[in-house]
């Protein structure tokens, strides 16, 4: 079974916009977004391990994952989710952080200061025949290299999540 039929992606100023159409039930897409054994398996671009998912799903609560390079480099993230509507939608802060998930500037991990400290991500689910249409934007990510390279890792990020939903 193809888990996913199309993709389209479409890069807007200071927001990253991704839309695809998964081959899955909603309810098992939105499980991948809100079960942190399922994070693990998708978060990070190709040849990336996700060796930390802790999520507190509630609106107010937080999340700490981390993605491995290949070279064993750890990059951590947290975050706040500001919006949470079953199986439609979900909204949350993004910050790059340390291994306690204390937020930290983007130049801890060696990019550039122009980085914010915090972007906002939102994540939609909508029924798509037997198949789930998500849209995500990631709003306040610095223009330039940086947009294409986050574009990028989402994109593997979710080929691989496309792979674990069969």
């Amino acid at each position: 079974m193809s888990t996913m039929s199309k993709s389209s992606t479409q890069v807007a100023t200071r927001e990253l916009f991704i839309e695809r159409i998964f081959d899955a039930p909603r309810e098992l897409l939105w499980k991948a977004w809100t079960d942190p054994q399922h994070i693990m398996r998708w978060w990070g671009p190709k040849d990336f391990t996700a060796p930390v998912a802790k999520i507190d799903f509630r609106v107010g609560g937080t999340y700490l994952f981390c993605m491995r390079s290949p070279d064993g480099q750890d990059y951590y993230s947290t975050g706040v989710y500001r919006e949470i509507v079953p199986l439609q939608r979900i909204v949350y802060t993004d910050s790059f952080a340390d291994e306690k998930g204390n937020v930290v500037p983007a130049t801890h991990y060696g990019m550039g200061q122009d980085f914010p400290l915090e972007l906002q991500v939102t994540v939609t689910f909508e029924e798509h025949g037997n198949k789930t249409r998500m849209t995500l934007r990631h709003a306040g990510i610095p223009e330039g290299k940086m947009t294409d390279d986050t574009l990028q890792g989402w994109g593997e990020s979710f080929d691989k999540l496309a792979e674990s939903l069969t």
